[in-house]
């Protein structure tokens, strides 16, 4: 649909004037038969520029006052509102009804096919007085205050009146099945909702400004060279030791029954001897441990260190212990120490 330039009596403050008139060589038979139910005095209609001059002295009329909506509206603010437990009393005392009428700039049934209408100087007056007396008192009150609040509130209201001076309602020409004698009229068809919805779109909200965004500084994660990690990593370490790593080929099965410490060896040491093993001595192999509590690789633990055993001169003479051990030899005692 191409774009449809409205007349300057459309724009902003502008004063009203007869109306702009635009009709196809053949008139539609709604039209006729409209204009003929509203003309008190009967007038030929049996061309288009006879439909179009009548029908631009009967919107022209000064009585052509068309009502597009009604409002129900406050008297006065929410904190001054009277209060009564009947709720029919508190309705007449606090609201009022707002009609909402308008006049018709313009119609086109060639191109768009629609009417155009624009609020009157009383509407407008209603409208304006009503958003600076009860609708910007109920939002500031139910704002919080910053610094600039009267000013955001001012501007509110001047975009109010500016809104409400360029207020044009395009319909379908259809509705002008609503005029009445002497040009006057209401919206049909549900359109009267379409208006009032247009209508308080306008009174917009006032908004306080977006809270200021803080920077909010974290601390550094602690990292394990870190000073607060050093003594965590070495308690860690000294409280859950791990075994030495142990080769496969020196573990000696252990018996199913439990004997003490001294039992253990002494019967280890008589079961080497009595069958005179002799085992080679492999590279031992070492894995590095891995603490799974803290996900970090750690160094090996320290390794106690291995207590040095008796030697065969001092055992002689008290238990005996070249009795029965063959030809064991004792220069080769370091080969078995790693057992314990």
């Amino acid at each position: 649909m191409p774009t449809v330039l409205l007349p300057a009596s459309a724009a902003a403050f502008a004063p009203r004037s007869p109306p702009t008139v635009v009709l196809n060589t053949k008139v539609e038979p709604w039209l006729t038969a409209t204009l003929k139910r509203t003309n008190r005095v009967k007038r030929p209609l049996n061309s288009a520029p006879q439909h179009m001059r009548c029908l631009t002295e009967t919107l022209a009329s000064p009585s052509a006052i068309w009502t597009l909506c009604s409002l129900m509206l406050s008297k006065a603010p929410d904190s001054e509102l009277c209060k009564d437990e009947n709720p029919l009393v508190e309705a007449l005392f606090n609201y009022q009804l707002v009609h909402v009428e308008a006049y018709v700039v313009h119609v086109d049934l060639v191109l768009s096919n629609e009417v155009a209408f624009k609020l009157t100087p009383e509407s407008i007056e209603s409208l304006v007085e009503y958003h600076k007396e009860v609708y910007s008192v109920d939002i500031a009150a139910s704002t919080w205050n910053w610094s600039e609040k009267e000013v955001q509130l001012k501007k509110l209201q001047e975009d109010f009146v500016q809104a409400a001076n360029r207020f044009v309602f395009r319909t379908n020409a259809l509705a002008l099945e609503g005029l009445e004698e002497d040009g006057a009229g209401e919206l049909l068809c549900g359109r009267s909702e379409e208006v009032k919805s247009a209508i308080m779109g306008m009174f917009l909200p006032l908004l306080p400004p977006p809270p200021r965004i803080v920077d909010v500084v974290r601390p550094a994660p602690l990292l394990p060279s870190s000073t607060g990690s050093g003594n965590w990593w070495s308690e860690s370490a000294l409280s859950s030791p791990h075994p030495a790593p142990v080769d496969s080929w020196k573990v000696v099965p252990s018996s199913p029954s439990t004997v003490s410490s001294g039992d253990s060896h002494s019967s280890m040491w008589a079961s080497i001897g009595m069958t005179e093993s002799q085992l080679p001595s492999p590279t031992p192999s070492y894995s590095q441990p891995y603490c799974t509590s803290a996900q970090f690789y750690s160094a090996p633990p320290s390794i106690a260190p291995i207590p040095q055993l008796p030697l065969p001169s001092t055992l002689a003479p008290q238990c005996g212990a070249n009795v029965g051990f063959g030809g064991f030899g004792w220069d080769r005692y370091q080969e078995y120490t790693h057992i314990m």
